[in-house]
């Protein structure tokens, strides 16, 4: 016990420093005592000031709940399914994010003359309205789906042919739309937490600060689902419903994530690997927890490589979660040796 004190102590201190490591560290350098200035109300240099409380603060903030969010959500999705490789996106709810967006900056460029992702602050707040759209309905079908077949991996062979067939109908609106549209969805697919500022910052942490510790209250469930059904079901658990609860939990988790920082790729995947293999166990008590503070760690650590001094604008999110991601799958999977 004092073992996972110590380790929740330290992932703590963790983010404490990644996250003033992120107020200090970019491309403007701003001594550390004029940022607590900055922090405290004071500070006499506007532009400063502005690039704390514009730029670093809701990027910090933002990585650290989308972290916590994705990592969550991908344990959540790896217990379900039972399957190592299961991530947030693995049901097709991040293609439904990338597919309500498509029909916002696309869609609507082609039919109005004028993408709706052109309109500054409306076209941001179109954008994120369409994914948590596009999310939750892709998510609806799953829960949908998920009541007709009792196979968990039927169920996820479905949520991957959803994933293609939603990308197909995005291939099709990018060959009819302008070039500019099409690279304006490009950008947006490459990640950013760099995007939520002002009242979008807020209600995206208002919302995650919300939404994990429901999650958490699934804690017992996910417990006896890793037992097996059969016997969570001698226990006493409607194995269906809390099936059901758990996806929709992970769906919007993924779904918010995805409206405000674009497809975040292979944190969800990652961190709850990373997370059994330092608390050494399977317990989900210690798993939940560990896993949200895990991944804002990691999350943090991803958007102060993306934006490091030496860089000329940042670095898109997806590239540096792929190089932290790509190595700890490839270790389970040599580790494992295909079982789990």
């Amino acid at each position: 016990m004092s073992r996972n004190i110590f380790l929740f102590f330290v992932l703590a201190a963790s983010i404490a420093l990644f996250f003033v490591l992120n107020l200090l560290l970019g491309t403007v350098h701003i001594p550390m005592m004029e940022i607590l200035r900055i922090l405290s109300g004071g500070g006499n240099n506007e532009i400063w000031y502005n690039i704390v409380w514009s730029s670093r603060v809701p990027q910090a903030l933002t990585a650290t709940m989308a972290g916590a969010g994705l990592a969550v959500s991908g344990l959540q999705m790896q217990t379900v399914f039972r399957n190592p490789l299961a991530g947030p996106s693995v049901l097709g709810i991040s293609n439904g994010a990338s597919l309500g967006v498509a029909f916002v900056v696309l869609l609507s460029g082609s039919l109005g003359g004028v993408a709706l992702s052109r309109l500054g602050y409306l076209g941001d707040v179109a954008m994120s309205v369409g994914a948590i759209v596009g999310a939750l309905a892709i998510m609806l079908l799953i829960l949908y789906v998920a009541q007709k077949v009792k196979g968990d991996v039927t169920l996820l062979i479905i949520g991957v042919m959803i994933g293609y067939l939603v990308n197909a109908v995005i291939g099709v609106l990018k060959f009819f739309s302008p070039e500019e549209d099409v690279k304006a969805y490009v950008v947006w697919g490459l990640g950013s937490f760099a995007r939520v500022s002002g009242d979008q910052m807020l209600l995206f942490v208002v919302l995650m600060l919300i939404l994990l510790p429901l999650s958490m209250l699934l804690v017992k469930p996910m417990n006896l689902l890793l037992l097996g059904d059969d016997y969570a079901r001698n226990l006493g658990l409607d194995v269906q419903r809390q099936r059901m609860l758990v996806i929709g939990s992970s769906g919007i988790l993924v779904a918010i994530v995805t409206a405000y920082c674009g497809p975040i790729m292979f944190i969800g995947l990652a961190v709850p690997h990373l997370c059994r293999a330092i608390f050494r166990t399977s317990d989900h008590r210690l798993l939940m927890p560990g896993t949200a503070l895990v991944g804002a760690s990691l999350a943090l650590v991803c958007n102060l490589i993306a934006r490091m001094p030496g860089f000329e604008g940042a670095l898109p999110v997806n590239s540096v979660t792929a190089l932290v991601g790509a190595p700890v799958i490839a270790y389970v999977l040599f580790r494992r040796k295909g079982s789990y």
